[in-house]
């Protein structure tokens, strides 16, 4: 496996430190962050959610080089399923993180489906079974988002499956899948949500091998999980009780999943995302060591 997989490149993200939001008062600073993953090993990160670093092109490659790091991608949440009506919101905070992602030599930007409930209260914010016509809606602009991404900044738009959100289940993400052009949208398999939402990481690179574009590497406690279910609690909440945990004490198992993505034979980021907001800000960094050494035992 080492052979191949040294075309998969580890790194971390703000995610993995507690980190939601551009501001909260229980994140860890930005500074500590850097200098955390950079001692735990890890040569690339994402940028987060947008704010929270830097958004000085010139100043964030400094702070970033100065300790070795540079940027996987960045992340935007959209709400494409309403259609053409919110495009040119949705396209102006998008261009400002793209800006910035491909200023720091980035080629991804990470696309999140909006969330059909709140993520902290647990409020129904509609419903969250698509009708064909907002999926046609949530198809189209997301290639419209991949051409433009492509055309405008050159990068690669990667649509993240994800816990709460229209694009979740394997069903659903299959449904996506089908519809989109593989030159404008590709796949960011985040193996914990995909689990949370019942799904197989390992079948679903088998039989969309071509459209895996990135990797978000977390597990699912299986035990919480099944807690999680029965009350039906929202993603932050369930996050709150511990449903991501560390590896390798969940599932899906990374082993098979790394194997998976390096029979590909295509280069891939693979990128630790750890979800603990909110935590004690001395926990990440011993979390992020241990999490290192595993993959490297992962072959990776």
């Amino acid at each position: 496996m080492s052979a191949v997989s040294s075309r998969i490149r580890i790194g971390s993200a703000p995610d993995s430190w507690g980190v939601w939001f551009p501001d909260d008062p229980r994140q860890v600073p930005w500074r500590r962050f850097l200098d955390e993953v950079a001692d735990a090993g890890y040569a690339w990160i994402e940028l987060g959610p947008y704010g929270y670093l830097p958004t000085d092109p010139a100043r964030l490659v400094d702070e970033t080089a100065s300790r070795g790091l540079a940027v996987s991608a960045g992340t935007v949440f959209t709400g494409l399923h309403r259609g053409p009506a919110v495009w040119d919101e949705t396209w102006e905070h998008v261009a400002r993180v793209a800006e910035l992602t491909r200023a720091m030599g980035a080629d991804h930007l990470v696309v999140i489906p909006a969330f059909w409930r709140d993520d902290k209260t647990g409020e129904v914010l509609e419903d969250p079974v698509l009708t064909p016509e907002q999926w046609r809606d949530l198809t189209v602009q997301t290639e419209r988002l991949g051409r433009g991404l492509r055309d405008a900044y050159g990068l690669r738009a990667v649509l993240h499956p994800h816990a709460d959100t229209h694009v979740d289940t394997e069903e659903n993400v299959a449904r996506l899948l089908d519809a989109t052009d593989p030159d404008l949208v590709s796949l960011c398999l985040d193996t914990g949500h995909y689990a949370y939402c019942g799904g197989d990481s390992v079948k679903l690179i088998e039989t969309y091998g071509e459209r895996i574009g990135y990797l978000h590497l977390k597990q699912v406690d299986p035990a919480v999980l099944a807690q999680v279910r029965a009350e039906r609690l929202p993603f932050g909440p369930a996050v709150a009780r511990g449903v991501m945990c560390e590896p390798p004490t969940g599932v899906p198992a990374l082993e098979p999943v790394l194997a998976a993505a390096s029979a590909l034979d295509v280069d891939l980021f693979a990128i630790v995302e750890q979800d603990m907001y909110p935590c004690e800000p001395d926990r990440p960094l011993p979390v992020a060591r241990r999490t290192r050494h595993y993959l490297r035992g992962c072959g990776v």
